[in-house]
């Protein structure tokens, strides 16, 4: 007659201490993926960016008017605006009309300069996000706070609160660790930068 065999399963102990070895694994990886994550939702962010304002710089040639990229320091989004004139024959009276809505930044990315002193080289003499934005009806006046714009005239030029082209514009986001620069010139060039933790020291994209 055959013996019956006994299978014995995993005792407590054993199963503790799969269990405790998993938890270790996953403490040491969990972090890591949420770095990469975020580190891709902050390139994300950064790409978004540099192409909402090279569009604003075509579509104020196309449409032979002012745009201007907003940025909300605030409220962590940024917009597409064109000036729409009341009177086609008057061009400094109508107001900013957003075209295509709010982009929120993504979760724990914000605009902002983290701890650079320096600007990208051969970009602005301070580093700082462009000048404030002037209110809904207005291209030259009521500046709002918490806000950072760039603004084209209708050859795609990047311009100053007097209508004269400039140069020097940048809006920055960061995770805290990382920066991403998007910058113009008055030529325009559109370029793109990144600041790791690290060195600080910035990289063209």
């Amino acid at each position: 007659m055959n013996a019956i065999r006994r299978q014995d399963g995993f005792s407590l102990v054993e199963l503790l201490m799969g269990v405790l070895l998993l938890a270790i694994v996953m403490g040491i990886a969990l972090p890591s993926a949420d770095t990469t994550s975020r580190g891709f939702r902050l390139k994300g962010d950064a790409q978004a960016v540099a192409n909402v304002i090279s569009l604003a710089k075509m579509r104020a040639a196309s449409r032979f008017t002012r745009t201007r990229v907003r940025a909300d320091l605030a409220a962590n989004t940024f917009r597409l605006e064109v000036w729409t004139p009341t009177n086609p024959a008057v061009k400094t009276v109508g107001s900013w009309v957003v075209d295509g809505g709010d982009i929120p930044l993504s979760t724990g990315i914000t605009f902002g300069i983290a701890a650079r002193t320096a600007a990208p080289p051969n970009t602005q003499a301070a580093i700082g996000q462009s000048p404030t934005c002037t209110s809904q009806t207005s291209l030259d006046a009521d500046n709002v706070a918490n806000t950072a714009c760039i603004v084209f005239n209708s050859r795609g030029i990047p311009i100053d609160a007097n209508g004269d082209p400039t140069g020097g514009n940048a809006i920055y986001i960061t995770d805290s660790s990382i920066v991403y620069g998007t910058t113009i010139t008055a030529t325009p060039l559109v370029r793109q930068w990144v600041s790791n933790g690290v060195t600080a020291q910035w990289t063209r994209q």
